[in-house]
């Protein structure tokens, strides 16, 4: 699939060319279409073996972008990464309005999940993969084991190489040291991270340079949609931009605080950014 036309970042991994970044209040957020990102990623993984360092992917929402226009580092933490996805609607809207409708496409965390695991199970003479692992980190007390049950189930023959459900802190550097020593034994090429934003882009922040080429890719909710702990938004209801308010219904203690302050902020910004009322350069 061609890239996006405009700027062409190259990919520090030297796998092949990173398209451009389009701009979310000062966030650079990648122009990507889903099987394009896709793709990026499956070479990466079979690209970084033995590399050291590995490479994270950031799904971004306006959540993290608000966080992102609070917490220098974190922005930093994304301008850092691999590849930034637009995860959430309101930033395909104004990715497709800053780089055209065709170069943008949600890259939404739970479905590359299920599109990478399903690739890394394909046919030999499937060009997209085959034979790569993962490894499942994050969730509450036994959802990343249910996730592997879940996954397995509906993609026989997935190469798992471990899973492991965090303490709820943040890790110490020796845990973190312990942490690196076993998924570098174990070698997985998917290092999956279901920690929120943005607890787990700072963890793989960290993860990141102690490994030997694996992919981090930070999902959050994914493990507990995929796992079955929670219920997922309808697509109709995704698709429109309207999954906060059906998360919200279905959480309302534990996500009113988050999205009644982040999401007027964003709607605001947002729309004195697209209007030239203000400008937020990219760092």
């Amino acid at each position: 699939m061609p890239l996006p036309r405009g700027r062409v970042f190259v990919c520090s991994a030297g796998v092949e060319d990173i398209p451009a970044k389009f701009n979310v209040l000062g966030v650079g957020v990648h122009a990507l279409r889903f099987a394009q990102a896709r793709d990026l990623v499956l070479a990466r993984a079979r690209g970084g073996g033995g590399a050291r360092g590995g490479a994270y992917v950031c799904f971004c929402d306006a959540n993290s972008v608000s966080c992102a226009r609070r917490d220098a580092e974190h922005r930093a933490r994304l301008a850092r990464a691999f590849l930034v996805t637009p995860d959430g609607m309101p930033l395909v809207w104004m990715g497709r309005r800053q780089m055209g409708r065709a170069a943008v496409e949600r890259v939404y965390g739970p479905d590359l999940m299920l599109a990478l695991c399903g690739a890394s199970v394909a046919p030999a003479g499937n060009p997209g993969g085959g034979g790569l692992s993962h490894f499942f980190y994050g969730g509450g007390e036994g959802t990343a084991e249910l996730l592997v049950e879940k996954l397995g189930a509906r993609f026989p023959g997935l190469r798992v190489a471990g899973a492991q459900t965090p303490p709820f802190r943040e890790l110490d550097e020796s845990e973190m040291a312990v942490l690196a020593a076993r998924v570098n034994m174990l070698g997985p090429d998917f290092f999956w991270v279901g920690l929120g934003a943005p607890k787990q882009e700072k963890f793989m922040a960290r993860l990141a340079p102690r490994l030997n080429g694996a992919v981090l890719l930070g999902v959050g909710a994914a493990f507990d949609f995929l796992s079955g702990r929670a219920r997922q938004a309808p697509r109709w209801v995704r698709r429109a931009g309207l999954e906060w308010l059906y998360r919200l219904g279905a959480e309302p203690r534990r996500l009113a605080p988050r999205y009644f302050k982040n999401n007027p902020l964003f709607a605001a910004r947002a729309l004195a950014q697209v209007c030239g009322v203000r400008k937020y350069p990219l760092e």
